[in-house]
């Protein structure tokens, strides 16, 4: 099994496997063995790594913690983002191809997804083969949309950018494995499930999502941060009205 791990602290700092290895000082072969779980770098190379990649070792090699079932709270952050702006194109593309089960967002817009990374093509791609998407954007004609807006400092911006994201979605709510909901919840994080990984993009008061740090977590057994999330996930959910495409925007 790959070291996704990783590779996601090195796509999180958009290094290839090259740029590590001189980094480093070690041929690409070497490195690349790392990714593939074929070889664990040395105690003496893995503190090289770690000074580039920064992150702690338990979260890049977790066998190696003297606890073998190291606490949840500590396994499952996988890497924290200054802010959301900080995951390189590469970072979310890696997350986005690499669905293979199931996708849940719970946002107020979510528009960059389209605006950067052709998500709705990917939509229709991934539920053909299967994927299972929840989709939760914001009802623009909530109060907690026009609140958000009035405190981001772009009041009725927001509400634009949910009608638009809306107007996307509606060209892939018929597809099998599609569900797209609306919620009119005061949204304390944006959440980004892809499969057994997690972004949490908390919001803070005057500031833009965009600029917001974001949590990555990986999923654990009983693993406390990655429940924790997806139940105010699910709690919105269930909450939320069903988008259906002749009423779709």
């Amino acid at each position: 099994m790959a070291n996704d791990r990783l590779r996601t602290a090195m796509l999180a700092v958009n290094l290839t496997v090259d740029d590590l290895a001189a980094r480093v000082g070690v041929d690409p072969k070497t490195a690349a063995r790392w990714i593939s779980n074929e070889r664990v770098p040395h105690r003496g190379t893995r503190h090289k790594i770690l000074a580039v990649l920064g992150g702690r070792e338990e979260d890049i090699w977790p066998s190696l913690a003297s606890d073998s079932r190291p606490a949840p709270t500590e396994s499952e952050l996988v890497h924290l983002y200054p802010s959301r702006s900080a995951i390189t194109g590469a970072g979310w593309e890696a997350l986005l191809a690499g669905v293979q089960e199931r996708m849940d967002v719970l946002v107020f817009s979510g528009a960059f997804l389209v605006e950067q990374y052709n998500f709705v093509p990917l939509v229709r791609a991934k539920a053909a083969a299967g994927v299972r998407f929840r989709l939760l954007v914001g009802d623009e004609t909530a109060l907690a949309v026009k609140q958000r807006g009035i405190e981001e400092g772009t009041p009725g911006g927001l509400e634009g950018r949910i009608q638009l994201m809306r107007r996307y979605l509606a060209d892939v709510v018929e597809l099998d494995g599609v569900e797209v909901r609306t919620h009119g919840e005061i949204l304390y994080n944006s959440l980004y499930r892809f499969d057994d990984d997690l972004l949490v993009n908390g919001h803070a008061f005057g500031a833009l999502a965009g600029q917001s740090p974001v949590m990555h977590l990986r999923r654990q057994p009983n693993g406390q941060m990655w429940q924790h999330y997806m139940k105010s996930f699910e709690r919105t959910w269930t909450a939320g009205v069903p988008e259906k495409p002749q009423e779709s925007v």
